[in-house]
């Protein structure tokens, strides 16, 4: 590393590194990095399961809406269950998504599909259903 101040560059100090300067250094780390443009958009319904209905038949209903739906649109369901926490019997459905306009258009055609009981939205609504009580939801970008 060396500093230079006589010449061209008089009165100012210019850190050079191998030959690349300061500014070129600085412009080479940022354009190193990805850059985003949009968050990703999360989706979280805190539910509870029914009676009746085992953790190990809501995996494979959740399964099923990540393959015959999910897939289709870009949403992918986690569940997170619980392992320490004040209520042991209520889990997390965590949906992801590369946008809010992504997830707008996906619920558009969610709602128009469960109204028909034979769509694929309708029939997995129905197992849903049949198996969890939502107890709440919540919407997030990510940083």
């Amino acid at each position: 590393m060396t500093k230079r101040g006589t010449g061209r560059n008089s009165g100012r100090s210019m850190i050079n590194f191998g030959g690349i300067t300061m500014k070129k250094l600085i412009a080479l780390v940022l354009l190193s990095f990805p850059m985003v443009s949009l968050a990703d958009y999360v989706d979280v319904i805190h539910a509870k399961l029914n009676p009746g209905c085992s953790m190990t038949t809501y995996l494979a209903i959740v399964k099923d809406f990540n393959e015959q739906w999910g897939k289709g649109y870009g949403y992918k369901v986690e569940i997170l269950t619980p392992v320490q926490s004040a209520d042991m019997t209520s889990f997390y459905w965590v949906g992801r998504i590369a946008s809010g306009t992504g997830f707008g258009k996906g619920l558009d055609v969610w709602h128009t599909g469960v109204a028909d009981p034979n769509s694929t939205e309708g029939k997995l609504m129905s197992r849903l259903a049949a198996c969890t009580t939502t107890l709440a939801r919540s919407g997030y970008f990510t940083n």
